[in-house]
């Protein structure tokens, strides 16, 4: 007798455990804005808080933090620690992507463009000449 697959699958999730995972969920994605959004927090703040190498290593380094739960689920999940290092090296990839490459490339895009300067040949005569010394 073959038995199809809707019998096999399992009855949708209601009740308790649902709603905290969509909360966990909401939660996770919200947190996942923070970066995105941090340079809202104000001229100062913001500028002194999040530019450079200082400002990239302080949110690569709270994203890592704010992965741990998942992180910890991927491990339990898999039973190994090859999930997690995955996940992290993922992580790294690419937020070093975000940081390096795409943030330059639209920083650039809102910098004026230097105006190139060709120095010009200074003529001075005699007079001026003993009047710097």
């Amino acid at each position: 007798m073959a038995t199809s697959a809707l019998e096999l699958s399992a009855p949708p999730r209601r009740g308790p455990r649902t709603w905290w995972a969509t909360v966990r969920a909401g939660f996770g994605a919200a947190l996942g804005l923070v970066p995105h959004v941090l340079h809202h927090v104000g001229l100062i703040a913001g500028t002194a808080l999040l530019t450079g190498a200082l400002g990239n290593g302080v949110l690569y380094v709270v994203g890592l933090l704010l992965s741990i739960p998942l992180l910890r689920r991927l491990r339990s999940r898999f039973g190994t620690g090859w999930a997690p290092a995955l996940g992290v090296v993922a992580f790294t990839a690419l937020f070093a992507l975000s940081a390096f490459v795409i943030g330059p490339r639209i920083g650039a895009a809102d910098a004026p463009a230097p105006t190139p300067t060709t120095p010009s040949p200074s003529v001075t005569t005699p007079a001026e000449h003993d009047g710097h010394h």
